[in-house]
């Protein structure tokens, strides 16, 4: 494989060669076809798709967060991200930059859940010098608990004027990220409605509790290269250390090199990991019956 021939494969799953989706008929299709993606590129890049890229249709001059406001794109993009939410067909999660977005396909969701969620998701988060939140995300998680699905604004009404959007969006993004609580749908007028993710889904969440990481990151790991195609083991480690440790990730890439689920592929002067390629049976060509000596 040349290294043009990688970046054109990847461009066709990614939906970047002007095969644009618009429909949330292609949308679902998209999502379960990549696994994940970022909704908007970030800086420095990722090694992953995005989906404003695969509405448009292009990686040329797409719009980052900042920027998304102002771009009718993005805003048609938006909106066709959240039907995904709403029907359940994707999950967002707050494990890259929350400005952007992750989305994750239904089918995949349960082994990120198994990375980085809690083991026991009813109960409430606690308080305490070694607690993980903060004062204003415990009282933030009982009223999304109680209340939820809940927007962001009833949800500072409920907490007291007083808190500032910025504080509530922090005390969000740490239940955010330990996938305590999922943002399900958009209003222009009241913002994001969240609700507490194992009453949104939760047979998601069973599946992701019973999960063990060492499976899960395996299974993840095959669906990222699916997605690239072909990738150097730093690029793989890069992509995973934001949810594991570094050294979990390289066992884990060893450990299905070893058992060939995984094989090396020469792409131009690099040495990158892809899936094994299914076998292809030889067939041998049927004898010519020999003629009989008279």
């Amino acid at each position: 494989m040349t290294e043009q021939e990688l970046q054109q494969r990847r461009r066709e799953k990614w939906h970047l060669s002007a095969n644009p989706v618009h429909t949330i008929e292609e949308a679902r299709g998209f999502i379960e076809s990549v696994g994940f993606c970022l909704m908007y590129p970030l800086r420095p890049p990722v090694l992953v798709p995005s989906f404003i890229g695969a509405f448009i249709g292009s990686d040329d001059r797409l719009p980052n967060w900042q920027h998304a406001f102002a771009d009718t794109r993005a805003q048609e993009a938006t909106e066709l991200m959240v039907r995904l939410l709403r029907e359940r067909g994707a999950y967002e999660a707050n494990l890259f930059d929350e400005n952007s977005g992750f989305l994750v396909a239904a089918s995949v969701f349960p082994y990120f859940y198994a990375l980085v969620g809690e083991r026991n998701p009813k109960q409430a988060p606690k308080a305490g010098r070694r607690s993980e939140y903060s004062q204003l995300a415990l009282d933030t998680f009982e009223v999304i608990r109680r209340d939820g699905p809940i927007s962001k604004q009833k949800m500072r009404e409920t907490l007291g004027g007083s808190i500032s959007f910025v504080a509530l969006d922090h005390a969000l993004g740490e239940l955010w990220s330990k996938l305590r609580i999922t943002r399900v749908d958009y209003n222009p007028n009241e913002g994001a409605s969240w609700d507490v993710l194992y009453r949104w889904s939760p047979d998601a969440v069973r599946e992701g509790v019973e999960l063990s990481v060492v499976e899960a990151l395996s299974a993840l790991i095959s669906k990222y290269l699916d997605c690239v195609i072909a990738a150097d083991e730093q690029e793989i480690e890069a992509f995973f250390s934001n949810f594991v440790p570094r050294s979990r990730v390289k066992e884990a890439i060893n450990a299905l090199l070893a058992a060939r689920e995984l094989s090396f592929v020469h792409v131009g002067n690099r040495s990158l990991i892809q899936i094994t390629p299914p076998k292809t049976e030889v067939v041998p060509a049927p004898r010519r019956p020999q003629r009989l000596a008279k």
